[in-house]
């Protein structure tokens, strides 16, 4: 777009008779100088045979031994397993949008997948369950098929020569990171098809908007803005990277707006306000109309309970089947029955079970566990016996059943009777077994049936009003709308929960202390179940509110955000965006059979399109100079349009590469790919400049030249390909062939671990191996044994253990599956933590066949205070999800 100094520019030619033609006369209008029209509907039938051509090789590329390897790849634990829940309509919680999520769920569905294979491990086979793969892999696939007419299309609408076009889309296809990633049940394909498409469109819709008035509102402009609009709102729902796309897109239609506000001679106020409104309708109320939607096809399909509901409220969880609650009586007296949840994380409930602390008091264990159990029943007692008709004290815990119900007001101190196993919540100056801090104490459950109790046994209701809805409950305890802190009378301290699970002696459950420092958060409880014979059916009753679908989709994107940001310890195979652009390192993704499919890119294309970048870059500061010092570079329109359409592709490289410099979360390679895209873009728009456009050169007046260079150079890119390929394909490779293309030790994939000759490879591929020993169904525990745990000492149990391959959000403790690799000769790839991070399964003990909870991230104070804790294994990469695996 160019008015005045609002340029798209060209690199000036030699001399300005290379300049000639209509388009040196300037335009009187908006219109930008030196633009024709690249209507993509209007090209020659010989484009469209040769783009068709290039779809055909693409298809071949990508689906070329699709089947390979017939194992779970990498992220496909996560993909594949959300496809799996979508199925059986079980809720989960993921840190991306589900719209490449519920396309690959379809694909898999049509195929007959019926959700039964759970894909948690990296290495489980697909064959003997006969799971539909292949399918699945395709969806991926044809996406990034689809990619190649996309960048055809794309650079015909930016202006550039058909051969340009040609050597984009042929840069695509023998792109080896972008085949890789495309062939396997991952995110990434559909994300850059939809940046991809929203590039094709909104280059479209801006060489209709540059042509003038003459081309406002017509039927082509208001399909490309609409198009750019939908894409935007794709490319959002699969991934939050789209919100680059967004800044895009966003950035030069601000560019448009401005240039249409100085054009006085054809744009009135009210017409510019068209134009603006226009924009806002197709590019922000068509994405999030198109976004929230995805969510509600999301809703719609998991409603039933499943690992990811702990991420959410009460009130959201009690929207899923079986988690709703018929009303309770709103008002807790004395007597009653009830269960107590934590607030800050989001669901637990305070627990107590047969069981003793290994260390410590050795006595009954106080957990915090996610699911509706008689063992959550507690008894509110006064710290005084009530007394009877003759002023006489009524014992016994059921003293209260038979009374004119008393309430529970701020300020009561309470006793609370576990009602299973007859003891009472207890606190005492005793470290706990595991956050043994100085700030915590040992919560445990005391006594026997018909003891009276001790001092030790008494806490004070202390409500928090801020937090509690409505007057009553701010002044007496109400069944869920009353939020309060329980303080230990002797020491002072408050019943706390945090993110550290116990081990499995206490089946990986929540751990709860009683904390003299806790912040706010974690200290605080409320009573969801409430129950007592003298509240009839005529009590007032309450329940949780309906949060109704904004309350949900809002919920949800919360805990995205949260559950993102927390992403932020160091990964086995995880990089940082200073890297990408030079390729330095890439990721691991399976090996077997001493093959192997490492993401690597093609460093010929990847280095061509970061030096294309650099040129645009150094050109660009060249010219704000000499724009300085006075030159009228920008009188030319080849430098005007060089400088306005190479710089649009460069922006889109920028905005969707340099917001990770900002962002502490584990990062990896396949980050840079929406990049790469846009390096690729600017790449060919350079050449097309170079050997076209640009006279004084000598090249443009050659064409044999220009068509020599892209010759030498596809050859060139496709001879790299194929060295590469064996990574990407997971072919049989040599060690001496390995090592002659290893160019640096970043690139750690380890050339041992192939043949040194291709004849010890088999002839055929070997045969689906039997579901790997790690990935299979989890055993359950053995009953824990109260002499052996007498033994067990904080020292020797691993804070950081999990058990049966279980990760937990917040949970910085998890197995480092690279280091078993290495111990097991088993060459898969370790955890990579980028999807979801969820509550897993608990062992599968008579209470334990649920999930663990997830923790909500502590706030800052807790933190510091848990570092001793949370951090004994900093180094090792977590899980995204319940198995072991790897990420987005």
């Amino acid at each position: 777009m160019a008015h005045k100094s609002s340029s798209r520019a060209k690199s000036p030619a030699a001399n300005g008779s290379s300049m000639k033609t209509a388009t040196d006369q300037k335009p009187k209008d908006y219109a930008s100088h030196g633009v024709k029209d690249n209507d993509i509907f209007m090209l020659p039938g010989s484009d469209f045979q040769i783009m068709l051509c290039l779809t055909a090789l693409a298809f071949v590329v990508r689906l070329w031994r699709i089947s390979q390897p017939t194992s779970v790849v990498f992220d496909e634990v996560h993909f594949g397993g959300f496809a799996s829940k979508y199925i059986k309509g079980k809720f989960f919680m993921d840190v991306h949008p589900p719209l490449a999520k519920l396309l690959i769920t379809l694909a898999g569905w049509l195929a007959g997948f019926n959700g039964d294979f759970d894909f948690k491990d990296i290495g489980k086979d697909y064959i003997e369950p006969k799971v539909p793969y292949v399918p699945m892999r395709l969806l991926p696939a044809i996406m990034g098929v689809m990619t190649i007419p996309t960048m055809f299309l794309t650079l015909k609408a930016a202006g550039c020569r058909t051969l340009t076009a040609g050597m984009g889309s042929a840069l695509l296809i023998f792109e080896n990171g972008l085949l890789t990633q495309s062939r396997l049940i991952l995110l990434d394909s559909p994300l850059i098809i939809f940046t991809a498409f929203t590039a094709l469109a909104f280059t479209c819709f801006t060489n209709q908007h540059e042509q003038g008035p003459s081309k406002a509102f017509d039927a082509s402009w208001w399909f490309w803005l609409v198009a750019t609009g939908l894409g935007l709102g794709a490319t959002v729902s699969v991934k939050w990277v789209g919100l680059f796309t967004i800044a895009w897109v966003g950035s030069l239609t601000i560019i448009q707006l401005w240039v249409l506000l100085g054009d006085t001679r054809t744009i009135t106020p009210r017409l510019w306000f068209k134009h603006f409104l226009a924009r806002v309708f197709c590019l922000i109320a068509i994405p999030c109309v198109f976004y929230m939607s995805l969510f509600g096809i999301h809703f719609l399909c998991l409603v039933n309970p499943g690992d990811g509901d702990g991420f959410m409220s009460s009130e959201f969880q009690a929207t899923l089947n079986s988690k709703s609650m018929q009303d309770v009586p709103a008002d807790v007296v004395f007597g009653s029955r009830l269960s107590l949840r934590h607030h800050n994380t989001q669901g637990g409930y305070l627990h107590s079970h047969n069981h003793m602390y290994p260390t410590g008091s050795k006595q009954q264990q106080i957990t915090l566990y996610p699911h509706k159990d008689e063992n959550n029943v507690w008894l509110v007692e006064n710290q005084t016996q009530p007394l009877g008709a003759d002023g006489e004290p009524i014992n016994g815990t059921l003293a209260w059943d038979t009374i004119k119900p008393e309430h529970v007001h701020d300020g009561a101190i309470i006793k609370l009777y576990h009602v299973i196993t007859d003891r009472r919540l207890h606190s005492h100056d005793v470290r706990p077994p595991v956050t043994e801090a100085d700030w915590q104490n040992e919560v445990s459950a005391y006594g026997y049936e018909g003891f009276e109790g001790d001092a030790n046994d008494l806490f004070r209701i202390e409500i928090i009003k801020s937090m509690s809805d409505g007057d009553e409950a701010k002044k007496r305890v109400r069944t869920i709308q009353t939020k309060f802190k329980l303080v230990h009378i002797m020491t002072g301290c408050s019943l706390f929960s945090h993110k550290v699970k116990l081990p499995d002696w206490a089946y990986e459950q929540q751990e709860v202390t009683c904390a003299k420092q806790g912040t706010l958060p974690n200290s605080i409880w409320y009573v969801e179940q409430n129950d007592h014979p003298q509240l009839g059916p005529t009590a007032e009753k309450v329940n949780y509110r309906d949060p109704g679908f904004l309350g949900k989709f809002w919920e949800l994107q919360k805990v995205m955000w949260r559950t993102n940001a927390g992403l932020v310890e160091s990964h086995a195979w995880d990089s940082r965006p200073p890297s990408w652009p030079f390729l330095s390192r890439g990721i691991n993704f399976w090996g077997k059979d001493n093959r192997q499919i490492y993401l690597i890119g093609n460093p010929l294309i990847w280095w061509s399109s970061t030096a294309a970048v650099a040129i645009y870059i150094v050109f660009k500061g060249l010219s704000v100079l000499r724009w300085q010092r006075g030159y009228n570079d920008y009188e030319n329109i080849t430098f005007k349009r060089f400088d306005y359409e190479i710089g649009t592709s460069v922006l889109g490289w920028f905005f969707h590469y340099f917001p990770f410099f900002l962002m502490q979360r584990q990062l990896f390679l396949h980050h840079y790919f929406p990049a790469l895209y846009f390096a690729i873009m600017a790449l060919c728009q350079v050449y097309d400049y170079v050997t076209q456009r640009v006279g004084g050169l000598g090249i443009r007046e050659r064409p044999a030249i220009g068509r020599s260079l892209v010759g030498l150079f596809l050859v060139a890119s496709v001879m790299v390909f194929s060295l590469y390929s064996p990574l990407s394909y997971g072919n049989p490779w040599t060690q001496a062939a390995c090592r002659k293309v290893k160019l640096f030790d970043t690139w750690d994939w380890d050339c041992n671990n192939f043949h040194t000759d291709l004849a010890s490879y088999s002839l055929t591929l070997p045969m689906p191996s039997a579901v790997d020993s790690s990935a299979a169904s989890a055993q359950p525990p053995e009953p824990v044994d109260a002499k052996k745990m007498e033994q067990v000492t904080p020292q020797q149990v691993s804070v950081g253990a999990v058990v049966d391959e279980k990760a937990e959000p917040g949970d910085d403790k998890v197995l480092d599956q690279d280091r078993q690799s290495e111990a097991t000769g088993s060459s898969h790839a370790p955890p990579h933590p980028d999807v979801e991070r969820q509550p897993e399964t608990s062992k599968d003990s008579p209470e334990n066949d649920g999930r663990d909870r997830p923790v909500s991230v502590s706030p800052e104070g807790d933190l510091e205070k848990e570092k001793s804790v949370e951090g004994q294994d900093p180094g090792k990469p977590r899980p995204a999800s319940d198995a072991k695996a790897a990420t987005k």
